[in-house]
């Protein structure tokens, strides 16, 4: 059996997306993707490489994803989704390049420094 794979970073979030041709089934960790995600953005965010593409239903999707939270996974998926595409298909390079969905997410939450109430925050200050 064929299949694409594909890794994707975002935030603290890791994915292991492989495609396999198939009618457009999604699971993400064994789990359907309705069941996975409750809100309707985060679905969006998924099938957008596969929709840029034109390919939303001629693939099945199986996914693992761990990590971060749930923007980040998605985030991630979507970048795994893309790049297990490109694995597929050199010619879907320029189209998900432009959609700036190859690009990793490098933006990562700045540590805490001692003395402060967070990464750049001060406590209040007063004269008195």
């Amino acid at each position: 059996m064929e299949q694409y794979y594909g890794t994707g970073r975002r935030k603290r979030s890791v994915a292991r997306v492989f495609l396999r041709p198939g009618t457009g089934k999604i699971l993400i960790n064994k789990r359907e993707l309705s069941e996975f995600f409750k809100r309707d953005i985060y679905k969006i965010i998924i099938k957008e490489p596969l929709e840029v593409t034109e390919r939303l239903d001629s693939f099945d999707v199986f996914a693992t994803v761990k990590g971060g939270g749930t923007t980040g996974q998605a985030g991630a998926l979507r970048h795994g989704l893309a790049r297990a595409l490109v694995n597929f298909s050199e010619e879907y390079r320029p189209t998900l390049r432009k959609a700036g969905m190859l690009t990793r997410d490098a933006r990562e939450v700045e540590r805490k420094k001692y003395g402060l109430k967070g990464a750049r925050a001060r406590y209040q200050f007063s004269k008195r």
